[in-house]
């Protein structure tokens, strides 16, 4: 018998809804109806607490496959957290651009972006532009880390790197090496995370 075959008829002798199982175990009702589904296996907390709750052994409930299946989705979801986490506060990051002296101003001289004078103001503002837009996009992958949304988290990183390659390919474009080369950094850095991901 599969484990969600399994969570139904324990769920069902003692006479809840999915709902009420839910509660007693602290997850939301979708949670308990993907596992009774098939379409998912909790985490080793949620392991444990049905194991407590019923009053079975965990290996009753779930065979060594579907154990190993259920961490390595664990694994996944973390890794997925964690990475969109390192990205936002990479992307953050990007907002000391506008404060430290790394724009060329003409004679060798360097000036953070609100001193910068020796471009037009549009292209001045098409620097403000995509640094904000870089820093709220870390602020939101940030804050997506922490919810369980992993479609949302990888959407993110997707965006940040785009920002990244935005942000790089307008200040390299625009003769600004050093402000160009730290967003290449933090592209290659999320780069190489996402890979070490995989």
């Amino acid at each position: 018998m599969e484990f969600n075959e399994k969570l139904q008829q324990l769920r069902k002798s003692r006479g809840l809804t999915q709902e009420e199982l839910a509660e007693a175990l602290f997850v939301s009702r979708t949670a308990v109806s993907k596992w009774e589904s098939g379409r998912g296996y909790p985490n080793i907390d949620s392991l444990k607490e049905l194991s407590r709750f019923f009053s079975v052994k965990i290996d009753e409930l779930i065979c060594s496959e579907e154990i190993i299946s259920a961490a390595e989705n664990e694994k996944k979801e973390f890794i997925g957290k964690y990475l969109s986490f390192l990205c936002g506060a990479l992307d953050v990051f990007m907002a000391v651009l506008l404060f430290i002296p790394v724009f060329g101003n003409g004679a060798g001289s360097a000036v953070s972006l609100f001193g910068l004078t020796g471009v037009s103001p549009w292209i001045k503002a098409v620097f403000l532009i995509v640094l904000c837009l870089t820093v709220l996009q870390g602020i939101c992958a940030i804050v997506i880390s922490r919810l369980d949304k992993p479609v949302w988290s990888r959407h993110g990183i997707t965006a940040g790197m785009l920002l990244s390659i935005a942000c790089s390919a307008v200040f390299l474009l625009t003769r600004q090496p050093y402000p160009g080369l730290i967003c290449f950094a933090a592209l290659v850095i999320k780069g190489f995370l996402a890979l070490k991901a995989k």
